[in-house]
């Protein structure tokens, strides 16, 4: 049985004029109608880039290098621009980090839902309107009529959020990928947001790609993540195990520098140093420089994605062993 979305050894390249650098490294993962999956790391892991590149929206000077991108059979890597607007926006969605920034200031919240519709549908106006209540609804905004006529800035940064979710709701798309979602709001309406998400992605067998850097957020939401780092894959299976038992010394220095990890009385964890940049990835693992694990071979060779947990999982470490039987790749 094929997977709804399956992105295959995908490599996205930034072309410079002293050459090209390498944003994503040959990953590959798979999604399913319905099912919740997290991309998690620091900033500048890839893992927006990831997001974009899925929908080929990668902007100049980027470009996906290598690698397929399959949703429902099709090469979305092989389309022609007109073919993937029709996929973009419609059957696959995606939420943007700042509100704000995706809706626009000058046109009234029903004016943006309707010509979205219009965009992708053939409706009328008031059939196009119709719709867009009804996502309003779903989302949870109070007095959605009163809602449509009214601007961006007459809405709180949660209601803002909730009108995006709608608007990615509006071509009942198969997948959601959903970049952020929370970063500019409060740690209660956070919770009131994924919440909301979850339900929705549950009561309309929606997959969902959800992009942060909280495991805390990832562990509540997902039943499966991928942990990145300089744009690779370095653990990645189901989210229960990973976050009970991480694997990578990556993820767990990750898991450890949750708050709630904490012992009474202990330190919060830190990992050392930064994630290194584009022009500055060491050879061998990349992680090597701030690994407290490092050895000889960690510094001069790179670590396959190998299968541990009797194939529940894949991580890319040195220091983990196989299991028996099993071969990497």
């Amino acid at each position: 049985m094929s997977h709804l979305l399956e992105v295959i050894d995908l490599e996205v390249k930034f072309g410079l004029r002293f050459g090209d650098l390498t944003a994503i490294n040959g990953i590959s993962f798979s999604l399913d109608q319905g099912e919740r999956m997290g991309l998690v790391g620091e900033s500048g892991a890839g893992k927006s880039v990831t997001g974009f590149a899925i929908i080929n929206l990668i902007s100049k000077p980027g470009f996906i290098s290598g690698g397929r991108v399959v949703f429902n059979d099709r090469d979305l890597t092989s389309l022609s621009t007109e073919e993937m607007r029709d996929i973009r926006g419609n059957r696959i969605s995606m939420i943007f980090q700042d509100p704000m920034m995706t809706l626009n200031p000058v046109l009234t919240i029903g004016t943006q839902m309707v010509e979205t519709l219009l965009a992708h549908r053939r409706l009328t106006r008031a059939e196009a309107e119709s719709i867009a209540l009804e996502k309003l609804r779903k989302v949870q905004i109070p007095s959605p009529e009163k809602r449509l006529a009214q601007y961006p800035h007459e809405f709180s940064g949660g209601m803002r959020q909730r009108i995006v979710i709608a608007i990615a709701l509006l071509t009942d798309p198969a997948i959601i990928i959903a970049d952020e979602p929370t970063t500019a709001l409060d740690v209660t309406i956070q919770a009131e947001i994924m919440d909301l998400l979850q339900q929705l992605c549950e009561s309309e067998r929606t997959g969902l790609i959800l992009i942060t850097h909280d495991l805390g957020v990832v562990s509540q939401v997902t039943e499966k993540m991928a942990v990145m780092y300089a744009g690779k894959i370095v653990e990645a299976g189901p989210t229960d195990r990973i976050v009970a038992d991480p694997r990578h010394p990556y993820t767990q220095g990750l898991i450890q520098a949750l708050p709630g990890s904490l012992q009474p009385g202990s330190r919060l964890n830190q990992i050392p140093g930064m994630m290194p940049t584009l022009t500055d990835i060491p050879p061998g693992c990349a992680f090597n420089p701030r690994c407290p694990l490092c050895e000889t071979i960690c510094r001069h060779q790179e670590p396959p994605l190998i299968p541990v947990d009797h194939l529940t999982r894949q991580v890319a470490c040195h220091m983990v062993t196989p299991d028996p039987g099993q071969t990497t790749r």
